[in-house]
């Protein structure tokens, strides 16, 4: 029997590519599967580092790296580059993320921002002060910056994994409370762990950014320009004191956030290009194949220029960005950061000391009792209420995983105890328990005890 030829695609289309994605179930899917990646990368981070390669691999991060022509060169070692170069990529990710949100997501609207943006507060006070309890004083009280972050990747991807057992705003609480957590910690990296500030390359960075600022306000849309500029302004950071990753979230709110065309003038140029096609295809019979291939292809392009100028140079970037942070740079800075020797280390006296002891209960209690008490006092102040469908339980088993910290705690961590290794290897084994203690509390709150928690709100 013959297969039946039909006209048409031969594949229908919602099967084959699924429906059109929501730019936050966009990023809620990439998300979910960095959060997988990043797992996976860590417990092989610990494997090798434990295993009898681990001080090969450690010092592979030490080796110099060299950029630069003639006398102006920038050497600085593996591990600095990805902190310092490529991280400053992943903060560029969180200010568009974080400016999305702003204008037109969860955070856009001063009564749905409430309860997230409250919940990030709590949830960075109580745990920066649980952590000064342990540690008043000394070198070790520099870490109070370490339990306040939450990992977004693994705290979402965790999350997502019960999608089907919890309502979305569950969801959608979740990752605004993050991206304004992020927020909270970019403003503590900037405030508090910056070295001996030169005025001169802080005033050159000022300059790069008034520069970016007007490029913005004159309507120049074209990537290149900004890219340039926030390289000056990377390098500039970088060289002034103040740490040069920022200058990725600063770059972010200088993009532009509208395309050149409105949607009006979208369609206007779509029906344009349409009916030169019908006239291409009409003026091809009877004429020269090559002629008409050519034609077609100067549409195609025309079309493809007509497309890219309805979307934003922030949507472009933001697009094009996030696979490159979320499957390659997060899970780099994984091998680079999370290589604690499990083998090597006297796990119980390490667990005992102050500084991990303040990070662990930080996170995990610290984030809880934060989250979940600014959350409520919000609402009790009528400031904020919970979404539609969502109960307390549901927002205290969201608070667990908020003790996720990982990628932003080890960040600030380094940060806090550059000069004191033995401190941040405390802290390192601290942000990992605490990290596995609270996607396992936050799972076990949320499979157990979400349903009906919509009635308890």
């Amino acid at each position: 029997m013959k297969p039946k030829i039909t006209t048409g695609h031969p594949y229908p289309l919602e099967p084959l590519f699924g429906k059109i994605l929501s730019p936050f179930e966009r990023f809620l899917r990439q998300t979910t599967a960095g959060g997988i990646v990043l797992m996976g990368m860590t417990l092989l981070t610990l494997v090798v580092a434990s295993s009898p390669w681990g001080d090969a691999y450690r010092h592979l991060w030490e080796t110099p790296f060299r950029v630069g022509l003639g006398l102006r060169t920038l050497e600085m070692s593996l591990h600095a580059w990805l902190n310092e170069g490529l991280m400053a990529l992943f903060f560029l990710l969180v200010g568009l993320e974080l400016k999305r949100e702003i204008m037109v997501g969860e955070l856009a609207s001063p009564r749905n921002a409430a309860l997230p943006v409250a919940g990030a507060v709590g949830g960075m006070l109580a745990p920066a002060g649980i952590y000064l309890l342990f540690n008043p004083s000394g070198p070790a009280a520099a870490g109070w910056g370490v339990p306040m972050a939450t990992d977004i990747a693994f705290a979402v991807g965790i999350l997502v994994l019960l999608a089907w057992r919890i309502p979305r705003g569950v969801i959608i609480f979740l990752t605004a409370l993050a991206i304004a957590d992020d927020l909270g910690a970019v403003l503590v990296i900037a405030l508090f762990f910056t070295r001996a500030i030169d005025m001169q390359l802080l005033a050159a960075a000022a300059a790069l950014l008034g520069i970016l600022v007007l490029l913005n306000r004159g309507g120049i849309r074209h990537s290149l320009p900004y890219a340039i500029l926030g390289i000056l302004l990377w390098l500039a950071l970088l060289k002034s004191g103040i740490h040069a990753t920022l200058a990725g979230v600063l770059l972010a709110f200088v993009i532009p956030p509208r395309p050149i065309f409105t949607p009006h003038q979208f369609d206007e140029r779509l029906d344009a290009v349409k009916r030169a096609l019908h006239e291409a295809e009409s003026d091809s019979e009877g004429s020269d194949i090559f002629l008409s291939i050519a034609r077609l292809f100067g549409l195609a392009e025309r079309l493809e220029r007509t497309s890219a100028a309805v979307q934003s140079p922030q949507q472009r970037m933001e697009h094009r960005l996030a696979p490159w942070v979320t499957f390659g740079i997060i899970p780099l800075f994984a091998m680079a950061n999370a290589g604690l020797d499990v083998s090597a280390m006297p796990i119980r006296e390490v667990v005992l000391q102050p500084v991990t002891l303040g990070v662990v209960l930080g996170l995990v209690f610290g984030k809880f009792l934060g989250i979940t008490g600014f959350s409520w006092l919000a609402v009790r102040l009528g400031m904020a209420s919970l979404p539609g469908g969502v109960g307390w339980r549901h927002i205290s088993g969201a608070a667990w995983l908020g003790g996720i910290g990982f990628t932003m705690s080890l960040f600030i961590g380094q940060l806090a105890f550059a000069g004191a290794p033995s401190l941040f290897e405390q802290a390192r084994l601290g942000t990992m328990l605490a990290s596995l203690i609270s996607a396992i509390l936050g799972l076990g709150w949320l499979y157990f005890g979400a349903r009906g928690a919509s009635a308890d709100g």
